[in-house]
């Protein structure tokens, strides 16, 4: 991992995944719905790596709220 964004995005990734197991019903209505935040997440780091760090923080902000509203209302 070369850049922050690859950490942070990686990192948010892994506990999106830790939430999906440890936090929810394990439901595919649930799963499909955190498929959104991990499609941003990678789409955050390949805009950070592009240079366009405001609007990579902005979608890692965006797809961790996302992701906890499926989580805490699941």
């Amino acid at each position: 991992m070369a850049t922050v964004f690859d950490v942070v995005t990686v990192t948010c990734f892994a506990a999106l995944v830790l939430a999906y197991f440890l936090f929810t019903g394990r439901e595919i209505k649930t799963l499909l719905h955190l498929i959104v935040p991990g499609v941003v997440f990678a789409i955050a780091n390949h805009v950070g790596n592009a240079g366009w760090a405001f609007l990579a923080v902005a979608l890692v902000a965006a797809g961790a709220a996302y992701a906890a509203l499926v989580v805490v209302a699941g």
